[in-house]
């Protein structure tokens, strides 16, 4: 081989070789989203009553946005089947689902693909009460933790709790982690009720989805900042909006409250 032949056949792998680690390293950085920390299913398996489903953790380069399956299994929490319509982060238990267990299936999506987790499955799904516990000015009888389901009017639905993270807003602030709790019933905390939140004036942060208030009458949710914050170069506090209601619902009427909140800022 001359050495011009020599030369060549050099270049070429040369070629070959950055092409190569070229392509390792777009794969290494476009991926789609991987599960750190399976989604978790909350609330009781008796019909009437609603469940609750975290996202779970991921971790991803680019944005995720989620989706819900909720899946019917049996009593082993196997041979799980798609529930036709059940395609939200909560679910009413159904006659249909007794004897069952209950998983749902969230898929997270970036912009390199999809990724697919199955929560938990519930324990077996009970029969409703055959009697209901006699109701009080809409409230169930007992103490303790309510589900949103069991309350009707006149009872109402009331926001009695807030924290911010951070506790004041700057104008680094890029993300704000919101937390308000429902009650109704003389304090008793209420799971399931669909909590809305917006800063006003609008545009200043991101609107969330509603979300669903856990176990202990507390619904997360985080906001990110966006163009119009700060409202003012000498804004002092962040008006949020709180709505808390019941699925299914008007959104005007029922035993949903308002409420408008603030949190302080420091420029």
């Amino acid at each position: 081989m001359t050495r011009r032949q020599n030369l060549a056949a050099l270049l070429a792998a040369g070629a070959v070789t950055v092409l190569v680690v070229a392509g390792l390293s777009n794969a290494a950085s476009s991926s789609a989203p991987v599960n750190t920390a399976e989604p978790k299913v909350s609330g009781t398996a008796q019909v009437g009553s609603t469940l609750s489903a975290t996202n779970g953790s991921w971790t991803s380069s680019s944005t995720i946005t989620y989706s819900y399956q909720w899946r019917r299994c049996n009593a082993q929490g196997a041979g799980c089947a798609n529930i036709g319509g059940a395609d939200n982060s909560t679910y009413l238990v159904r006659k249909a689902d007794v004897g069952d267990t209950l998983r749902v299936r969230v898929t997270a999506k970036n912009d390199d693909g999809s990724t697919q987790s199955t929560s938990n499955e519930t324990a077996v799904v009970k029969a409703a009460a055959t009697t209901p516990p006699p109701v009080v000015n809409g409230c169930p009888s007992g103490s303790g933790p309510i589900d949103v389901s069991k309350i009707s009017q006149p009872a109402r639905l009331v926001v009695d709790g807030q924290t911010a993270a951070p506790s004041v807003i700057t104008r680094s602030t890029s993300d704000l982690t919101l937390r308000f709790h429902v009650s109704a019933c003389s304090g008793r905390s209420v799971s399931g009720a669909l909590v809305y939140v917006t800063a006003v004036p609008f545009q200043q942060f991101s609107i969330p989805a509603e979300t669903p208030s856990g176990a202990d009458g507390w619904a997360t949710m985080t906001l990110h900042q966006d163009r119009s914050f700060p409202a003012s170069p000498r804004q002092q506090i962040l008006a949020v909006f709180v709505r808390a209601r019941k699925p299914g619902e008007s959104l005007l009427g029922g035993v949903s409250t308002r409420r408008l909140v603030s949190f302080p800022v420091r420029l």
